[in-house]
């Protein structure tokens, strides 16, 4: 009896991932092995305001992105080793908490300056990690365009690219629906796959410049030292802006703390550990080697529209302009390659280094669609967001509600990606721009949540994440400046940036504005069935909370699941009604969870018939004496 009563209650996150779980998760998410490919196009295409290429920073940009994520790792990691209780929402929990502890107030009103951090900290988080998986979708239609033009020496159309991306979605968030432990498999044999493949694809390179077999004189970069300098100002913060993409998924297993053991040691390690491995080494090594290697042996053509008075024409362009035209130049040098440093298997090499491409970017999308749904998960449960997007499934305990809605979103997003290089940087910065929001906030609800704590350090709990906000907002200024000045197309880009994260903050403010009515001016009745004995106990408890408005408390008899059974017994047993009291308390919406949470601690002993708490809308009240009405009245 008891086994099946078990099986019909509400799916329990179950702890399975240890620290190569988390951390391999996080790994999935950055992904190098992806982006060397998807986007080594938009960074050689990157330009300055006035024009003017800015490819020779790419190196650099990545540096500075990632000097801005190890200050915001830092912080995460603090954070999420004061907050291992923090399950899905993740962010949205630090900043919330950060607050509550530091005023020392176990609850807060809807205007609550923690109800602020948190709305706002969770606007940045949705902008960032529901663009994301949109972003990535885009990328894999496009990478697929580019294999089938390969084999046929055709193209794909926007409506055959959009299609793929629909397909795409779907089948990725299928293998986020069916569970977390199926995730972190895929993840950890996609890490080993693209670290080795680049591992082969950056030696091959580097042996590529060193013996020249196809006779170079005119390359890309002087040296090694050229590579990795710092060439302009303008030049690396646009790059950097760029490269945030890239490096942004270490704080993904924050989310996942519900899921881990030991969440308050393992999740600060993964964090750490996986942007060292992927974005200090793997990155900086691969794109060093991808840049070390280019001359005027890669090519592209370039094709200009016809005009009024000229027909169209076309032209070859070579190194760096080549990548920016190309939509695939890792692929072409992957070729390069294959033609003059290995036995001639140009076209099989590439297709070797497109397989493990494709493969990551399955990853990577899975991992950022996982912490997506988590986040939102965690904010509905909290009754900031609607509460179907809370749903667990029965057997995966997956959020499958906000999965699939997150499907259909990243699927409206990529139609916008796969029109061109110009929509797809256009939502790549829309993700940016709530990335370095989000991870700016993160830095400052360090600051507060540490501030009055006795493990208080002033560099890891100041300086550093002082500096972190710092980095941040420039890069938050860099989107805004240096995409507003631009040229046309950086003008465009910047258009749909805005319009995706405008179109956001309009929605979310319309809904934050009537749950805030909701929540300031509504009241609930909250029943629970209790012991009789325990009475006394839950009344002193809300009491000394200032939690409840009114009490009335009723004798009753009843049963629940365990049909009167209080030991398991057998199904066919005689149904027992057990003598219960039954209170129902008027209590302020807010205040509801709070108020949940009181009552549940106080009845809690472990045992079959601690009782059940159920909410009511209190939908309308007089007081009789006064004539008062609604929350007035009560």
């Amino acid at each position: 009896m008891a086994q099946k009563v078990e099986a019909l209650l509400k799916p329990k996150v179950v702890p399975t991932l240890g620290l190569l779980g988390a951390t391999v998760n996080a790994m999935a998410l950055i992904a190098p092995g992806a982006f060397l490919w998807i986007t080594y196009q938009l960074q050689a295409a990157a330009t300055t305001p006035s024009g003017a290429s800015c490819a020779s920073d790419i190196w650099s940009g990545i540096v500075v992105a990632l000097v801005v994520c190890f200050l915001t790792a830092l912080s995460y990691a603090q954070l999420a080793k004061i907050y291992p209780e923090a399950g899905f929402a993740s962010c949205a929990y630090f900043a919330e908490k950060a607050f509550i502890d530091s005023s020392e107030e176990k609850q807060h009103h809807p205007a609550s300056i923690a109800r602020i951090a948190k709305l706002a900290t969770g606007w940045a988080a949705h902008l960032f990690y529901w663009v994301y998986p949109g972003v990535m979708v885009a990328f894999m239609a496009t990478f697929i365009g580019y294999v089938y033009t390969a084999f046929t020496n055709k193209s794909l159309s926007n409506a055959e690219m959009t299609i793929i991306g629909v397909v795409f979605a779907f089948v990725t968030g299928y293998i986020g629906y069916r569970g977390v432990t199926g995730s972190t498999k895929t993840s950890l044999w996609i890490n080993i796959i693209q670290l080795t493949a680049l591992v082969i694809f950056s030696g091959l390179a580097i042996w590529y410049r060193w013996s020249n077999p196809e006779h170079a004189t005119q390359w890309a970069f002087s040296g090694a030292w050229d590579v990795v300098k710092f060439h302009s100002f303008q030049g690396v913060l646009v790059q950097s802006t760029i490269a945030i993409l890239i490096l942004v998924g270490f704080e993904s297993c924050t989310a996942l703390a519900a899921e881990t053991k030991e969440p308050e040691k393992v999740i600060p390690k993964a964090i750490i550990l996986s942007l060292i491995i992927q974005g200090l080494f793997a990155y900086l090594f691969e794109y060093f080697a991808a840049s070390y290697m280019v001359s005027e042996k890669l090519t592209a053509t370039v094709t200009t529209a016809a005009t009024a008075t000229a027909a169209a024409t076309t032209s070859t362009v070579t190194a760096l302009a080549a990548a920016a035209a190309s939509s695939a130049p890792i692929g072409d040098m992957a070729r390069l390659l294959g033609d003059h440093v290995l036995p001639g298997i140009g076209f099989g090499f590439m297709m070797s280094i497109a397989l493990t491409v494709a493969i990551a970017v399955v990853g990577t999308t899975l991992s950022c669609m996982n912490t997506a749904v988590r986040v939102t998960c965690g904010m509905a449960e909290d009754r900031e967001l609607p509460e179907m997007l809370s749903f667990m499934h029965g057997q995966f305990s997956t959020p499958h509600m906000a999965m699939w809605a997150l499907v259909a979103v990243s699927s409206v997003i990529a139609a916008v990606g796969v029109r061109s290089v110009v929509g797809l940087t256009g939502i790549t910065l829309a993700s940016n721009l709530g990335t370095f929001i989000l991870y700016g906030l993160t830095c400052v609800w360090t600051i507060v949540a540490f501030k009055g704590r006795k493990d208080f350090n002033a560099i890891k709990h100041a300086l550093i994440p002082g500096l972190g906000v710092i980095a941040n907002l420039i890069m938050v200024a860099g989107i805004l400046y240096l995409y507003i000045i631009g040229n046309a197309d950086a003008v465009s880009e910047a258009h749909i940036c805005f319009w995706i994260a405008g179109g956001w903050a309009v929605v979310s403010l319309l809904y934050i504005g009537l749950t805030t009515v909701k929540k300031t001016y509504s009241v609930k009745m909250v029943t629970c069935v209790i012991r009789p004995e325990q009475l006394n106990e839950v009344a002193s408890a809300l009491k000394g909370e200032d939690l409840m408005m009114g009490m009335t408390v009723i004798d009753v008899r009843g049963f629940g699941r365990q049909r009167g059974e209080t030991n398991g017994g057998s199904k066919d047993e005689e149904v027992k009604f057990l003598p219960k009291l039954k209170l129902e308390i008027l209590v302020r919406d807010w205040d509801v969870d709070r108020a949940m949470d009181v009552i549940a601690t106080t009845l809690r002993t472990g045992n079959i018939g601690d009782g059940k708490i159920v909410v009511y809308e209190a939908a309308s009240a007089m007081r009789v004496r006064t004539g008062e009405r609604g929350v007035y009245a009560l």
